[in-house]
């Protein structure tokens, strides 16, 4: 592993453009959320990169990109998460990519996702 020290001398030192590039790497690379870099954001990439990042850890919108194989089982469970009716429920899957619900808590959002996922949608947290 990289001396420790040499890194995170390294990170301190990256502008807000070089944190605004390692954030949507580790993102989509990793799966690693934007809000875990607002640890390397710090007090030297300085208020408005900072707190773009912080902003963006609170609130997530949930977004239907596909409903897999399982589109009836898919609709329902839209149906029952959201409220919505059949038709509107439907719409919105037929729609897809579409947001299912926005501004959720980061574990209310991760609950969200995990259910869709695991009928087979595909899903992605914003």
């Amino acid at each position: 592993m990289a001396d420790i020290k040499a890194l995170g001398d390294q990170l301190v030192e990256l502008t807000v453009k070089e944190v605004t590039e390692l954030a949507s790497y580790l993102k989509e690379t990793y799966g690693i959320e934007p809000a875990a870099a607002a640890v390397v954001a710090g007090p030297a990439a300085g208020g408005a990169a900072g707190g773009a990042v912080a902003e963006a850890k609170t609130n997530f919108d949930v977004v239907l990109k596909a409903p897999g194989a399982n589109k009836l089982q898919i609709v329902k469970l839209v149906k029952e998460l959201t409220g919505l009716g059949l038709k509107e429920a439907k719409d919105l899957v037929d729609g897809a990519p579409k947001t299912i619900k926005e501004g959720l808590p980061k574990d209310e959002a991760e609950n969200l996702k995990k259910q869709l996922t695991e009928a087979g949608a595909e899903v992605e947290l914003k």
